[in-house]
């Protein structure tokens, strides 16, 4: 019945703070951008791999999004990395704090959080 996720929709209070975070700082790649001028919004469709993964929109007066204490509904976007220490560093250079480098008891792999502009839970998961 389903084959893949086709794709994950983010709403970004500040659309040009969040486009520069995700293509220019964790290197996703625009495919299409188009404004919608009856909605005031923009649609950025974003590619991880040459994969279409991400629609980023702007919408006037987004209310804020719940995140602590945990929120029903997405929890968080969850990014596989060859190399966590590597990421780590890339993205300091940007300011980009992570959480504490944390195991998966199941799996034994690295992994931590960072947030994006409108602070997304953003799961980086050593490969």
């Amino acid at each position: 019945m389903l084959n893949n996720i086709h794709h994950i929709a983010i709403i970004a209070s500040d659309y040009e703070k969040s486009k520069t975070f995700y293509i220019d700082i964790l290197g996703l790649t625009p495919i299409r951008e188009v404004y919608r001028k009856d909605r005031k919004s923009y649609k950025l469709d974003l590619a991880l791999n040459g994969t279409y993964i991400i629609e980023l929109f702007s919408f006037p007066e987004t209310p804020e999004r719940l995140s602590r204490p945990e929120a029903t509904g997405l929890r968080h976007l969850a990014f596989e990395v060859d190399n966590l220490d590597k990421t780590l560093i890339h993205l300091s250079k940007f300011e980009i704090v992570a959480e504490a480098i944390r195991i998966d008891k199941h799996t034994d792999k690295r992994f931590t959080f960072i947030f994006d502009p409108d602070q997304l839970p953003i799961e980086l998961y050593e490969k």
